[in-house]
């Protein structure tokens, strides 16, 4: 190989690798900026990174929020009607927002745990909660984590129901 292919080839790798580390930083730097969503069913899994952002999404559990002495910490739950997890929050909250009312927050896990009388639940810690704008409004993402935890629970209960049934047959 005479000495200009083997200085054009040096130049096509150098160029080739300098492309692939831009593309590499590039998608590194998008990734770390992603906000994914999940649901409380979906974190319970352990499918939500913990220590890292989110949104998480569902209905404020009725008889579940509660303010702090200093007036700006407030402590509540969210649930898809399949699972809650314990949210804290320290700012002021929108004014839609209200126990039975569905909402984003995002926030991180902090992989610790909160006791609740229903047991022990993820705490996660809101920077930031969104409220629906009106009564009829529910974000997309919160709608789609509610129907799906409702199919889950309807299949659970017709297994449930054909495995008491079995079991009443055997006997």
């Amino acid at each position: 190989m005479n000495p200009k292919r083997k200085n054009r080839l040096i130049l096509v790798f150098l160029i080739l690798a300098g492309v692939g580390a831009a593309v590499t930083l590039g998608l590194k730097a998008l990734d770390q900026n992603l906000l994914y969503f999940f649901s409380p069913t979906q974190v319970k899994a352990g499918e939500a990174p913990v220590g890292h952002s989110f949104r998480l999404g569902g209905l404020v559990t009725d008889g579940s929020v509660k303010r702090e002495k200093d007036g700006m910490t407030i402590h509540f739950d969210i649930t898809d009607n399949a699972e809650t997890i314990a949210v804290t929050y320290i700012g002021i909250l929108p004014d839609l927002f209200r126990e039975g009312q569905g909402i984003v927050a995002t926030g991180k896990l902090d992989g610790s745990t909160i006791d609740r009388p229903k047991g022990k639940l993820a705490h996660f810690v809101a920077e930031e909660v969104q409220a629906k704008h009106d009564e009829n409004y529910m974000p997309p993402q919160v709608q789609d984590a509610l129907d799906k935890a409702h199919v889950e629970g309807k299949e659970e209960m017709v297994k449930s129901a054909e495995a008491a049934a079995s079991g009443e047959k055997a006997q």
